[in-house]
């Protein structure tokens, strides 16, 4: 599954690179997607390998605090993109007149900027409040197989409520937030199709949109099952918790050029049709 997340999504750079025909916002905003999943799956994944394959358990403060960073700061950069695509897909779809001017290439940059700087700004100090506050730790043993948040905080032996009020704050602003504006873009969306006069037009506007809905629903539902398990799901086993952490950074990465491939084919069998 990571060679599939690699290979996939540098697949996606390279073509978008090569295919001047793709140079629009949606295939930059994928673009974005797959950057952001390599680095999520290859700050992760090759240590979670070691761990299987060698026992290599052991990982320094920093490295641990940097892989920590790595992890929230890119997951909440993908949220962003992904509430970016939307709002994409309204201008497509509902005001397309002003599609092309209110989402020049220079706009699409500067979003992407803006997610990243967000992301940095968000994740920032989390690991700082780590490292100057929670000093000292009552064991040495994460339950995760990478270095996640709260996983790291429920070692340390000094008081970790403002870690935990404000990853549960950050936690709404993103999660919450930003689902809830996908959601509100999409049921414009949905309103304005289903104005069309045919269903074909319908099918073809709707399959515009699958593969993204399909990579949101992939991204949000993994991540909002871990946060709730995390804060209320107490008598879950903590087997059940590193699973689904586990997948909440593999499942991602291999959506996107899966979901962008049966995309690619269903317009191909729509077009053939038509």
């Amino acid at each position: 599954m990571y060679v599939v997340a690699v290979v996939g999504n540098v697949t996606i750079l390279a073509v978008v690179r090569v295919e001047h025909s793709l140079r629009q916002p949606m295939y930059f905003f994928l673009c974005m997607l797959a950057i952001v999943d390599l680095v999520l799956s290859t700050s992760t994944m090759p240590k979670l390998l070691g761990i299987f394959w060698f026992g290599a358990g052991d990982i320094g403060l920093d490295a641990c605090l940097a892989q920590m960073f790595l992890i929230h700061c890119f997951a909440t950069v993908e949220s962003s993109i992904f509430l970016a695509m939307a709002f994409d897909r309204y201008l497509a779809i509902c005001d397309s007149l002003h599609h092309t001017t209110g989402l020049a290439h220079g706009v699409v940059g500067h979003l992407g900027l803006a997610a990243l700087l967000q992301g940095v700004l968000y994740i920032g100090p989390l690991p700082l409040m780590i490292r100057l506050r929670l000093s000292l730790y009552k064991a040495r043993v994460i339950s995760h197989s990478y270095c996640e948040h709260m996983a790291v905080v429920t070692l340390a032996c000094g008081d970790s409520r403002v870690n935990s009020v404000y990853e549960l704050t950050i936690g709404f602003l993103v999660l919450i937030m930003d689902s809830v504006a996908i959601a509100v873009s999409y049921v414009m969306i949905f309103k304005a199709v289903m104005g069309l006069a045919t269903p074909e037009a319908r099918l073809k506007t709707l399959g515009t949109c699958g593969s993204h809905i399909c990579a949101i629903l992939i991204f949000y539902v993994p991540t909002a099952v871990s946060s709730l398990l995390h804060w209320f799901g107490h008598q879950v086993p903590p087997p059940i918790h590193t699973l689904l952490a586990i997948f909440y950074l593999l499942i991602p990465p291999i959506s996107i050029p899966l979901s962008t491939l049966c995309a690619s084919s269903r317009f191909e069998t729509v077009f053939s049709k038509s």
